[in-house]
């Protein structure tokens, strides 16, 4: 069973693009703390994991739309390795989430245009 649930705070603005197929996606980062160890604790560290997420089609058009930088998401996936090559040649290897679902939580941020749009409570 490969399911993972995540909540953290978007890092930065989301990034939405189609593919050259016309399927919409979007990417963006998310800052998740960690179960800290007792020497973490006692120190007052705080252990943050920084993962990307991919959602595809209508989520991705919504997270585009709605979500901003320190923007508090819940997010249902599954964790997916994909290798590729860089320029040099390089084998490299990258893993991330490939959302199913994505609730945002908390109240939505100050919008600044009159749009009559309601906003989400999640998708």
């Amino acid at each position: 069973m490969n399911q993972v649930f995540l909540i953290g705070n978007l890092t930065r603005d989301p990034e939405h693009r189609t593919t050259n197929g016309g399927i919409s996606t979007c990417s963006f980062t998310l800052a998740v703390e960690r179960e800290q160890s007792k020497k973490d604790r006692e120190s007052g560290n705080k252990v943050t994991d920084y993962i990307t997420i991919i959602t595809w089609r209508n989520t991705a058009d919504l997270c585009a739309r709605y979500l901003t930088k320190g923007r508090q998401v819940a997010v249902r996936g599954s964790w997916h390795n994909r290798n590729y090559e860089d320029k040099d040649g390089n084998k490299r290897t990258v893993s991330e989430c490939i959302a199913d679902e994505v609730k945002f939580l908390g109240a939505p941020p100050q919008r600044d245009d009159s749009a009559d749009d309601e906003y989400p409570p999640y998708r």
